[in-house]
């Protein structure tokens, strides 16, 4: 199918707060409690259509250990949008947010388009970070503040959306050198190319099985 732009995006934060959900729920629309933890990276990628555009979102969910940081951050590189995941009934995940940013921001470009997800909105009696808290951390670090549920599907389309939506904004403003695929924006192939406009696969797996 053509599309006038591809952007590239990455999905960070700790692991287990869900941002493997995330992905297949926005890919795939379906739930699973349990999700082999990530190991490595994984990929999806899905067409929406902004300012009656088509544009494919391909997605990186990065591993959330610490021993595969580097790989991660080989992956800011190139990244237009990033969506920075932490889990509303885990403090700790909200704590070592910061850390994720500063990581995101060193290694990418100036003008990559940050999201902050507050996850599991769904669990509500769980919650461990006020709504608020999430929303004053997003306005101190200039990103754009939703809670979501991947499993309800609240708000994940809006969150990825919304993303694009920005990407798309700072190329109409001159931001992003469209040519430059570094920039991790590339323009589409004008013609059909007879390709899936979705799908969900593995980078890299591993067999450990964690919750998401």
């Amino acid at each position: 199918m053509s599309y006038a732009y591809l952007f590239k995006y990455v999905i960070i934060g700790d692991t287990g707060v869900g941002k493997s959900c995330l992905l297949l729920q926005f890919t795939d629309k379906r739930f699973t409690a349990v999700h082999d933890l990530t190991i490595g990276v994984e990929f999806g990628a899905r067409m929406v259509t902004i300012d009656n555009k088509k544009i494919k979102l391909q997605i990186w969910d990065t591993a959330g250990q610490e021993s595969f940081r580097s790989i991660t951050r080989s992956y800011y590189r190139g990244a237009a949008g990033a969506l920075l995941v932490y889990d509303i009934t885990r403090r700790e995940s909200f704590n070592h947010l910061y850390t994720w940013l500063e990581d995101a921001r060193q290694h990418s470009s100036s003008h990559m388009v940050v999201m902050l997800i507050g996850n599991k909105s769904d669990l509500e009696n769980r919650r461990a970070v006020r709504k608020e808290e999430g929303e004053a951390f997003a306005r101190e670090h200039g990103m754009v503040f939703m809670e979501t549920s991947a499993k309800t599907a609240s708000n994940v389309e809006e969150a990825f959306l919304h993303t694009a939506k920005a990407i798309y904004k700072k190329i109409q403003q001159g931001y992003f050198d469209v040519n430059n695929e570094g920039n991790g924006i590339r323009i589409g192939p004008q013609e059909p190319t007879g390709r899936s406009s979705a799908g969900h696969g593995r980078q890299a797996s591993g067999d450990r099985s964690g919750c998401c």
